[in-house]
């Protein structure tokens, strides 16, 4: 049976005449399966065949729709709040073409869909001129990375929307001057499993009073910029009451007059600069007394200051195995409601470690995390990924590796199985640095904790954990991975004592022939030499 929304706005859309292929990406973008898409538009309910008419795409759009349109196998969750905004269709600076798109609720929207487009330069550590596009990020400087970005886009005169959830001051930036300073409200509370995300992202979208399933809200002026992350004015539920103070699932929340202001002023593209205190490097100092160790392709550092203690070839892109999976968790978690439930189905069950999964089962995002991120599992990264499908879902892998500036990195698979699963030590640095601040829950699971979540208990009991330090006091979560083209690889957080001071520490090992002992040494000649 064919839902009788879906048909209702195929019927509204052609008849205000908009194009299939923005009928079929909106209902895409919007958590449609394919499937389901393909019988809707050609059911006799939603055009009779005696009335139909070709919709022809003009020239200059020809090669987009092929290669937006390619057949692809994917399964999207129609209950994530993924609101899409319509994807670019051309290389080339302006405003193209207004469009309708569907939200879950049926809503319509006219979108200004520009791409906007800038060359910045920043200066890198040693004091060089690095340029980027913009959609490319450029590499996370250690903790400077957001300020770098911000003087850049003002001296190079562009428009952008700084966030900044350290003051909860939004600001509007036009032709790089502040046009506009409001007081953000609300934001996802830290270390939660909704903390907003910092980064670099744009406007993906425009909607003036969107509809949020997942939290049964209208969201007035609402601007998405990353899954189910919004900029927007106070929510309030269908009979009209406001939504109470306090935290946000995630969304930066205004009141309706500053969320209205920054929704006239910005466009579909517009840069958004997310920032967080976190990501600032503070005043602690190390005493260096001088050490080294003989470990190959590894660093060791602080998380909140980015002093190295010690470092070996930690700029070159080397595959890194199932740490992939860390990013997996990230996606999972911004992108994809963790209580949806997935069916298990044979072609999950794919070889791992320890199998767990049983085709017909149904387990939450939630539960499959455990296994995941404890026991490495590859049958968890499959089925998660099944939800949005897996070209979609690595594509978003590598959206939130530039959005964090990891710019030398790159994802092929949920798992970490391709060797053209590609990282350096610093980026994965930044992954570290992100979610110690961020999505520290995930580390929590990796740890075996975070069992007493708003979730509830996991199902699973007995899991094994493969992260080597799982029961170290003063580890914090992190992952392991091994494949012929990696070697063995780790990377462990650690929340280590110096003096009175406690400070997060993270210790990377790629291409290893023994990550535990070259881990423990590293760990070993910290303690013993700062």
């Amino acid at each position: 049976m064919i839902p009788q929304e879906l048909i209702d706005y195929i019927k509204k859309a052609r008849k205000e005449g908009v194009r299939e292929y923005f009928i079929r990406e909106a209902l895409i973008d919007s958590g449609w399966e394919r499937k389901v898409i393909e019988e809707a538009l050609n059911s006799e309910d939603s055009w009779p065949e005696g009335k139909r008419v070709d919709i022809v795409m003009p020239a200059d759009e020809q090669s987009d729709y092929s290669k937006e349109n390619a057949p692809q196998q994917k399964n999207h969750d129609k209950h994530t709040e993924m609101y899409g905004g319509m994807k670019h269709m051309a290389t080339v600076i302006g405003i193209l073409l207004g469009v309708l798109i569907l939200t879950l609720a049926g809503t319509w929207a006219l979108l200004e869909y520009k791409k906007t487009s800038y060359n910045i330069r920043l200066p890198d550590i040693d004091s060089e001129d690095s340029s980027f596009e913009y959609g490319s990020w450029p590499a996370l400087q250690n903790a400077n990375f957001f300020e770098q970005v911000k003087n850049s886009f003002i001296a190079q005169g562009a428009t952008f929307i700084e966030s900044d959830l350290s003051e909860m001051k939004i600001r509007f930036y036009e032709n790089g001057e502040m046009k506009e300073e409001l007081p953000i409200i609300s934001k996802g509370r830290e270390g939660s499993w909704w903390e907003t995300p910092a980064g670099l992202y744009k406007v993906k979208g425009k909607e003036e009073n969107h509809f949020s399933s997942f939290g049964n809200v209208y969201m007035p002026w609402s601007m998405p910029f990353q899954g189910n992350f919004f900029i927007h004015g106070w929510p309030y539920y269908p009979d009209g009451t406001p939504v109470a103070q306090g935290y946000s699932g995630g969304c930066i929340r205004l009141s309706d007059d500053a969320a209205k202001r920054i929704y006239e002023l910005a466009s579909v593209g517009t840069p958004i600069l997310v920032f967080e205190e976190d990501f600032k490097q503070d005043a602690y100092k190390y005493q260096v007394l001088g050490s080294s160790i003989n470990a190959e392709n590894y660093l060791a550092a602080d998380l909140k200051n980015n002093f190295v203690f010690a470092e070996k070839d930690a700029s070159e892109e080397v595959s890194i195995a199932s740490i992939t999976k860390l990013m997996t968790a990230l996606v999972a978690t911004e992108y994809i409601n963790i209580e949806k439930e997935i069916s298990i189905t044979n072609d999950m069950l794919v070889y791992t470690s320890i199998p767990r999964l049983k085709a017909g089962q149904s387990l939450s995002v939630f539960n499959l995390l455990y296994p995941l991120l404890m026991e490495s599992s590859n049958e968890a990264g499959v089925a998660i990924a099944s939800i949005l499908g897996e070209d979609r879902f690595v594509e978003l892998m590598n959206e939130k590796a530039k959005a964090i500036g990891m710019n030398n990195s790159t994802f092929a698979d949920p798992n970490g199985a391709s060797a053209n699963n590609k990282s350096t030590a610093e980026d994965l640095f930044k992954l570290a640095k992100y979610l110690y601040n961020n999505r520290s829950f995930v580390l929590d699971i990796s740890k075996g904790e975070a069992r007493d979540s708003v979730y509830g208990p996991p199902v699973w009991t007995g899991l094994d954990n493969f992260n080597i330090f799982a029961e170290d006091e003063e580890f914090v979560g992190g992952k392991v991975g091994m494949t012929n083209a990696a070697g063995e690889t780790a990377i462990s957080i650690f929340d280590m004592k110096f003096g009175v001071e406690t400070r997060p520490i993270v210790v990377m090992v790629l291409g290893s022939n023994d990550r535990e002992g070259e881990v423990k040494e590293i760990v070993a000649h910290i303690r013993a030499n700062y």
